[in-house]
């Protein structure tokens, strides 16, 4: 199974006929290149899903807030700490 991971773009890499093929992105500041083909180029501030090297998708604030929160839950859980009351917010506003 593999797992997207947002990153926000910082800089684009190439020029010429490459420019546009490679971005770098950044998330907790690791940074690393990835490839833009399935999305094309994008302004640099951008938030994209990544996974395995590429970006798959552009997302919105909301969009990553969301994932965010599954991935604080996904690492409390392995730490023996997960508190269901602390993530998933949304999903018990659907229930009240």
């Amino acid at each position: 199974m593999c797992l997207s991971i947002p990153k926000r773009i910082v800089e684009w890499e190439g020029s010429g006929e490459n420019a546009g093929e490679f971005a770098w992105v950044e998330r907790e500041g690791e940074r690393e290149s990835i490839n833009m083909m399935l999305i094309g180029p994008q302004p640099v501030g951008t938030w994209v899903l990544t996974s395995l090297g590429l970006a798959r998708e552009v997302i919105e604030d909301d969009q990553r807030a969301l994932i965010e929160d599954a991935l604080s839950a996904l690492a409390a859980s392995l730490e023996g700490d997960f508190d269901p009351a602390l993530h998933f917010q949304d999903l018990t506003r659907l229930h009240d």
